[in-house]
């Protein structure tokens, strides 16, 4: 089965890093992503910027309505992710606690499936 780890963090929190700690982060998870790749789990994992540079897009009535970041309302974002292949929920949810993020953000875990599940 496919599981998604979902990185959600606070949106100030790489504001308040210095470039130091930030660049210590991301290479712990890097290292992370290099362990969960050795043991032949990770289908593929990315960071995300910055939900300022985003967009959001909606289509009602047939109009696009496009609305920029950062979102007022947010008081997370998904800073990234990893995609694994793991045998159950239980695995996933022990692959979580073992990620470097689970320290300062949260990790969501995620079945993948159908919407309509």
């Amino acid at each position: 089965m496919s599981y998604l780890l979902l990185i959600v963090e606070p949106t100030d929190q790489r504001d308040e890093r210095t470039p130091e700690e930030g660049r210590a982060a991301y290479d712990a998870m890097l290292r992370f992503a290099d362990d969960l790749n050795s043991r032949g789990m990770l289908v593929a994992s990315q960071a995300l910027a910055h939900q300022r540079e985003s967009v959001r897009v909606q289509v009602r009535d047939g109009e696009r309505r496009l609305v920029d970041g950062p979102f007022a309302e947010a008081k997370e974002m998904v800073g990234g992710f990893y995609l694994l292949n793991c045998d159950r929920e239980e695995e996933a949810i022990a692959i979580a606690a073992e990620c470097p993020a689970a320290q300062w953000c949260t990790v969501e875990v995620r079945r993948l499936a159908p919407c309509y599940e």
